[in-house]
Parts: C-alpha cells; sequence; structure tokens
C-alpha cells in the first residue's frame, strides 16, 4: 500500500520476494507500507515514543518463530514494514530488505554485524543475480 507518494510499490514488493527466496521462506506474507514524513512521524511516535520521521519501521508478527513454523499450519504472516522515502538515506530496495530481516529477528543493534552483512548480500544479489 503506497500513502501517495508515488514510489513504485511492485518493485519492493519483488525485492522481498527475492530476499525470501534467498533466504529459503517459501510461503509467508507480509505488509508493506510507503508513508510520508507526517504518517511515519505519528507511526513513530505511537510505537517507539519518538515523534519525529525515521526512514524504517518492523513489526514482526510470526516472524521470529519461522525455525519451528509447522508445516501442516496456514503460511506465517512475517509482519509489517514501513517506510518513508522522505528520509531514506538508502535506496528503498535496502530498506526494504532492511526491514524483512528484522521481521525474521535480526538485530543489528545487538549482533556483531551479522544482519547489515546479511543484508548488504541479499541486496547485491537483487543488483547482480547469478
Amino acid at each position: 500500500m503506497a500513502d501517495d507518494v508515488g514510489v513504485d510499490t511492485d518493485s519492493l514488493a519483488f525485492c522481498v520476494r527475492r530476499a525470501c527466496d534467498a533466504l529459503g521462506v517459501s510461503a509467508a506474507s507480509l505488509g508493506l507500507m510507503v508513508v510520508d514524513a507526517e504518517r511515519m512521524a505519528s507511526i513513530n511516535a505511537e510505537h517507539r515514543g519518538k515523534p519525529t520521521p525515521t526512514d524504517v519501521l518492523s513489526f514482526p508478527v510470526d516472524g521470529p518463530d519461522l525455525a519451528v513454523w509447522p508445516p501442516e499450519a496456514p503460511p506465517p504472516e512475517l509482519g509489517d514494514v514501513v517506510i518513508c522515502p522522505a528520509h531514506a538515506d538508502e535506496p528503498l530496495a535496502t530498506l526494504v530488505v532492511h526491514g524483512l530481516l528484522h521481521l525474521l529477528g535480526y538485530d543489528h543493534e545487538t549482533d556483531d554485524g551479522e544482519m547489515l552483512a546479511l543484508q548488504d548480500r541479499l541486496v547485491a544479489d537483487q543488483e547482480h543475480p547469478a
């Protein structure tokens, strides 16, 4: 869903699908919202207590539990990724992969660089497919 910010969400959805394929996530759903700075500031204030816009936010649901997801269960809902192009210092494809990794339980604030290295590899693989 786009919040009238003129972004090609189909290409972002394609990036998510390619990253999921590379990560072995074969069946799942997630929400992707592209919003303006005012809406992002509102979401950031509501959920993080920071009334300013940011580039990307992630709201995980089932994602971190994928490793133990029962095969007979319905596909998991990974969660939601919200992107604000007006505050993006990175390409939107990078931000959507970043958000996806957070939905899957990765955290660059607590790991030793693994998440950002994986993010870089996934984005590079999309730019230069094998």
